[in-house]
């Protein structure tokens, strides 16, 4: 080999411009990556036209065909060749990048798709004719007459026949139709004021894939989150309200109990527009830390509204993500916000484990009838057995006194202990079946860090400093937070270029190793831009206490203990799960009861 890098010219380098062409094709591998990239930006160019009805047509995946119709206030026929140029937008004027109030303006995607597929638009304002305007491979044609309604239909055909390496890199047309489908949902929790419709016209048949009806009033977006993400969801979501300096949360945080295998269910709204943002997400994953085992996942749907000059949209080519002025104010809102939403909701456990616990307790299907002139001596679905032989050992219960008060509470009262493990109580409405070991656990867990709330993290003062060589970039992004982790119980401060001194550590967590404390620490602080690292271990000694300390598993208990149980549980906040995110109890309502015995 003559040592030669292929990717330099032999000559001498000189700088010239790219044509128009290829400027186009460069930025479309920015802002259009995929069909579903092509579906957000021409769905958000629609809401922000004022549409208040969209339909989008695909084929192919959305390589064959993407056609998005919507009844907004359609683009002036001069503005049609404008419209497919680079950095040519009606959203802003470019006086203010920080006074954004629209979901575009970059001015970018209409150029993109015109250089890498076959774009055509029809449009009609309220102020003139009907016009068209076609672009192919970055070649745009004239703009010509043509018979229109109000709105605009934006056709893309072809998608990347341009640019052919890029076909390559998609996937399969079932995996794009459903990262289609994906986007225009969240799209559409977006903006539940407008009816949007997704449709497969792959092949002779069309196949609805979204049909969403308008919402309209204060519960506009609990509905169309219903529609969403399905009924279980939103009836198993407590509402998020909280405000601090100039950011407002909303939206909807589920139950732990309704927690979920994977993050599928997590979208954040930043003044309307769907992000992924890691912050947020990270913000999200502390407010549940101490509710959900690791390898569950919180459902929200979480909507931050602020000023427009408090958070920078223009930080990402597909506007993606955002960047807040104060991250850690939003970071603390979010965390504070379901905390204490979820702590409000108190022993309310999500309603799909009574689903669940019907499902299990339905009877399987009857075996076929043996008459008594087909059983056979000995056989055993021929003898006829004896009273021993079919006597079924029943569970111990302890016997309830007859002067025991009528159910008074939410959880009632407690009639029965079976398997020296469930409670068994009577509600105004059904039955409810109570894990006492989690149950018990939850509560003592919960008084623990209310006892740790009231005087602090107990520290522990080492002899001997853990000094820690971090390089100066991360020992600065470690000290950044050491409020935070003081509050902890973790004291570290400065020891010259590039390290740290950890002088004090958590008292419950015993012998620390303090380099291996703060590489975690950092890892999380690289991700998130926040860490709880260190309140997440107290918690989990305080967890491990709790399981320890609290009623076990075979212990019999008076009636008096289950009942002091139960009120205990309906006082105390996240009671309806246990400390690994399993519900500590099933309520059976008495009309599903008497349905699994046909009274119904």
């Amino acid at each position: 080999m003559d040592g030669s890098d292929p990717y330099i010219s032999s000559g001498f380098p000189r700088i010239r411009q790219l044509d128009e062409a290829a400027v186009n094709r460069i930025a479309a591998g920015e802002v259009i990556e995929r069909p579903a990239s092509a579906v957000k930006e021409l769905v958000e160019n629609a809401l922000d036209a004022g549409a208040r009805r969209i339909t989008c047509d695909i084929a192919g995946g959305g390589k064959t065909l993407i056609r998005v119709t919507d009844d907004g206030t359609g683009i002036a026929e001069d503005d049609l060749p404008l419209a497919l140029s680079r950095h040519a937008t009606s959203k802003i004027d470019g006086s203010d990048l920080l006074d954004i109030r629209s979901f575009g303006f970059r001015g970018e995607a209409l150029a993109s798709l015109a250089g890498v597929a076959r774009l055509s638009i029809v449009t009609r304002s309220s102020h003139g004719e009907g016009a068209g305007i076609r672009a192919e491979g970055g070649l745009v044609h004239p703009v010509r007459p043509v018979a229109a309604s109000r709105g605009t239909i934006v056709e893309v055909r072809d998608l990347f026949f341009a640019t052919p390496a890029r076909l390559k890199f998609l996937r399969t047309d079932r995996a794009e139709t459903q990262a289609i489908t994906d986007m225009v949902r969240r799209l559409a929790m977006a903006a539940p004021g407008v009816a949007i419709r997704l449709r497969d016209v792959t092949g002779d048949e069309a196949r609805l894939l979204v049909d969403l009806v308008p919402e309209v009033g204060e519960d506009a977006l609990a509905a169309r989150l219903g529609a969403v993400l399905g009924a279980a969801f939103r009836e198993n979501a407590v509402t998020l309200s909280a405000e601090r300096e100039g950011l407002r949360l909303g939206g909807y945080a589920a139950l732990p109990t309704y927690s979920r295998g994977t993050a599928v269910q997590q979208f954040i709204l930043v003044n309307g527009r769907p992000v992924r943002d890691r912050m947020l997400l990270g913000a999200l994953r502390a407010a549940y830390s101490d509710l959900l085992s690791r390898d569950r996942h919180p459902a929200a749907v979480l909507a931050i509204d602020c000023d427009p000059s408090l958070v920078d949209v223009n930080v990402h080519p597909a506007k993606a993500e955002v960047r807040f002025r104060e991250p850690g104010l939003a970071r603390g809102l979010v965390v504070s916000g379901i905390r204490h939403a979820l702590a409000e909701a108190g022993h309310r456990a999500s309603g799909t484990v009574a689903a669940a616990t019907l499902g299990a307790m339905t009877p399987a299907p009857a075996e076929p009838r043996v008459y008594q002139m087909d059983r056979r001596p000995g056989g055993a679905a021929g003898s006829q057995p004896g009273f021993a032989e079919a006597a079924v050992p029943s569970a111990r219960s302890e016997p309830v006194p007859a002067e025991d008060p009528a159910p008074s509470g939410p959880l009632g009262a407690a009639r029965a202990q079976v398997h020296e493990n469930y409670i068994i109580a009577q509600s105004e409405s059904g039955l409810v079946i109570v894990d006492q070991h989690a149950a018990h656990e939850r509560l003592v867990y919960e008084k623990l860090k209310a006892e740790r709330d009231a005087r602090g993290v107990w520290r522990q003062l080492l002899l001997v400093p853990d000094i820690v060589d971090l390089g100066e970039v991360d020992a600065d992004r470690l000290l950044a937070h050491t409020e935070t982790l003081a509050e902890a119980g973790l004291v570290v401060e400065a020891f010259g270029p590039g390290a740290v001194a950890v002088h004090e550590t958590p008292a419950v967590l015993g012998p620390v190793d303090g380099a291996a404390l703060v590489a975690d620490i950092l890892d999380e602080i690289s991700e998130f831009g926040a860490t709880t690292t260190v309140s997440d271990r107290v918690d989990a000694i305080l967890s491990r206490v709790a399981c320890h300390g609290s009623v076990r598993s075979g212990r019999q208990m008076r009636v008096e203990e289950m009942n002091a149980l139960l009120r205990d549980m309906e006082a105390t906040p996240h009671s309806g799960q246990c400390n690994h995110g399993r519900p500590t109890y099933v309520e059976l309502k008495l009309a599903d009861i008497e349905r699994l015995f046909g009274r119904r």
